[in-house]
């Protein structure tokens, strides 16, 4: 008896090199998506500081990854990939904004590019915004993804040495900017 192909669309979709990597558990794009869809949305938000900036975000690292997902599918953690791709799009965001606050300021409007949100959190991830980029970066994977030390070096690309690093100084900034205590946020 001869075994049965596997269907057109499991054979993609699935790791072929099993002794080097398990079984893919993301079978399609559509189930990769529906699974990481929120939590990139809230690293984008922590990123941002605007649900519809994290939204967009979100969807651009995801339309990128559609584009692509032939490849990216066979990546042992493709969800990496698309975190990276928010974490460098936010940077991007985040200058244009700049560019875009430096232009009002220059035309001499007395607007506010971006209203201030009140409350802990928004005053927190504020903070978190004001970091140099990547302490912004491992500080949101770490404490609002609960990612390890290591995802998180993958997600960057860095060495997890340079994350530790990032950590300690992005609590020591938030620490200054919240006005804590230095020992009490470490």
């Amino acid at each position: 008896m001869t075994a049965q192909p596997r269907s057109r669309s499991a054979s993609r979709d699935l790791s072929t090199d099993t002794e080097s990597a398990p079984i893919r558990a993301v079978a399609s794009f559509e189930q990769f998506y529906e699974r990481e869809l929120r939590s990139v949305i809230g690293l984008a938000y922590a990123l941002s500081g605007s649900r519809s900036a994290a939204e967009d975000l979100a969807q651009d690292a995801f339309v990128a990854a559609h584009k692509n997902w032939g490849k990216i599918s066979q990546y042992d953690k493709p969800e990496a990939w698309v975190r990276r791709v928010v974490a460098n799009l936010s940077v991007s965001r985040f200058r244009k904004s700049i560019s875009e606050a430096k232009a009002v300021a220059r035309m001499n409007r007395d607007q506010h590019v971006l209203p201030e949100l009140p409350g802990e959190a928004d005053e927190f991830w504020a903070a978190v915004r004001s970091l140099p980029k990547r302490q912004a970066q491992s500080i949101a994977l770490h404490y609002l993804e609960d990612r390890p030390v290591a995802e998180i070096a993958e997600i960057l690309q860095c060495s997890p040495s340079t994350v530790k690093v990032h950590l300690h100084k992005g609590r020591a900034g938030l620490a200054s900017r919240l006005g804590l205590d230095r020992e009490a946020a470490s």
